[in-house]
Parts: C-alpha cells; sequence; structure tokens
C-alpha cells in the first residue's frame, strides 16, 4: 500500500488548501489514524466539514441526517467502491479505517445509529485479491 500521507493527498488535491493537509500522517502512525481524521482529509472536501453535502461542479449528496446510514452496508459499499462521482476508497483504506470513518460518520451530524462495524464486517466488502498466475 502507498504511504497513507500520499495516499491522502492525492485524494484531497481537488480539494480546498484549508481542508487538506499533506503532512496528515505518514506510514508509522497510520493505523492511529482516527474516523474523524479521515472524514476531515477525504470526505469533507466534498460532502462539507458539516456533512451536509454540496451542489456545484457536482451533486455531493448530505451525510448529515441521512436516513440511508442506517443500514451499516450501505455506507461501506458506498466508500469501498464508490458509485457516481464518488471515487472508490477501498483500494486507500484498511478494513477498520473504513469501519472508523463509517462509525464516526452514522454517529455525528445528527446520525444517531450506534451499532458499531469492526474490521470484520468490511472485510467481506473487499474483493479477494488476485492471485499471480502460473505458467505452463
Amino acid at each position: 500500500m502507498k504511504p497513507l500521507a500520499f495516499v491522502l493527498f492525492a485524494v484531497a488535491s481537488g480539494a480546498s488548501a484549508q481542508s487538506m493537509d499533506p503532512t496528515f500522517v505518514d506510514q508509522k502512525q497510520a493505523a492511529q489514524v482516527t474516523g474523524e481524521q479521515i472524514f476531515q482529509h477525504i470526505c469533507q472536501g466534498c460532502h462539507m466539514p458539516d456533512a451536509k453535502g454540496a451542489v456545484g461542479a457536482g451533486h455531493y449528496p448530505a451525510l448529515a441526517n441521512n436516513p440511508k446510514l442506517a443500514a451499516r452496508a450501505y455506507p461501506v459499499a458506498m466508500v469501498m467502491g464508490g458509485r457516481g462521482g464518488m471515487p472508490p476508497f477501498g483500494m486507500l483504506l484498511t478494513d477498520a479505517q473504513v469501519a472508523d470513518v463509517v462509525n464516526y460518520v452514522r454517529t455525528h451530524f445528527g446520525n444517531h445509529y450506534t451499532d458499531a462495524l469492526t474490521a470484520e464486517d468490511v472485510k467481506p466488502f473487499r474483493p479477494p485479491t488476485p492471485t499471480p498466475s502460473r505458467g505452463h
């Protein structure tokens, strides 16, 4: 996996300078990154700091008070695979980081879904790693 700081810088390159910090975290600190930090450095660039979404160059749905977040699988699938204009983040984040950011969004911004996800809950959403084929 690429160093998380580089990944976050690359993903956030379209975000405002204020919401982006390319020194956010280095690989040694990646395990300590919180769901709130992931939201702040990846998600809020499009969904806005208050998670109310935006319309302009694109449509960025509100995460605040979002009843779709009641189904735990929905936000996990969106973060892992993306959809429409949202890029997939599954290849950039660990299962634990996906669970952390989904749990953060589901318990903040007027959302009160407290059935927390774990890395094990996220694992089934990750495509299997392709095995190298052996020549005949």
